[in-house]
């Protein structure tokens, strides 16, 4: 992917609360927009999702039958590395859980890969257990392009850039491979509670 970003920040900074806010973040009521490169746009005829990687055999699902799998509505609160803070998302989507019932790995960790080139790394305890989606709606409406339309992975516990846009896949790993920006100098991990936001943190 290209190294620009594109950006979308309106308003002010907001107090933060900080039962919900990790330190060094802002509440924000806009949804700013930060990608690693230009928005891809897809016909959804062409979009599928993959398991790929460490696993018994290949998955794959295309759009319908992504629609098809059974869905999850959840509000979530979300955090960027760029320190705003967006509380009460509500999404709707497919847990990855759904996604890996019944694949026999042995995989300790995820790669999410993307339109575009992109790819993030995450463990898989990161990603089971109810902590992460691919979310295909936003606030009641199909996920726009600028958000990752029309389907990101979901993963709010940690920071935004862990959650990857126009994601078509997971790679089941046996070891960990850092991805875009973790090759850059982004934390390996992410926690925003920890201010995982740089290798030396």
């Amino acid at each position: 992917m290209g190294g620009f970003l594109t950006r979308g920040f309106r308003g002010k900074h907001r107090p933060a609360d900080p039962a919900r806010i990790p330190p060094g973040q802002y509440e924000t009521h806009d949804f700013p927009v930060l990608s690693a490169g230009p928005t891809p746009r897809l016909r959804l005829a062409d979009w599928d999702f993959r398991l790929t990687g460490s696993l018994d055999a290949e998955r794959r699902w295309t759009w319908d039958e992504f629609q098809k799998l059974p869905r999850e509505r959840f509000t979530r609160d979300i955090h960027c590395v760029t320190k705003w803070s967006k509380l009460d998302t509500e999404w709707e989507g497919v847990s990855v859980d759904t996604l890996l019932a019944g694949v026999a790995t042995k995989a300790t960790h995820v790669v999410a890969f993307c339109d575009g080139g992109y790819t993030t790394n995450l463990p898989i305890e990161d990603v089971t257990q109810g902590k992460a989606w691919i979310v295909d709606t936003y606030g009641g409406h199909p996920l726009d392009p600028e958000h990752g339309g029309p389907a990101r992975l979901l993963v709010p516990h940690l920071y935004l850039w862990k959650s990857a846009k126009w994601v078509r896949g997971l790679r089941l790993a046996d070891a960990d491979e850092p991805g875009f920006w973790e090759a850059l100098g982004y934390h390996n991990h992410g926690d925003p509670w920890r201010e995982e936001r740089y290798w030396n943190d």
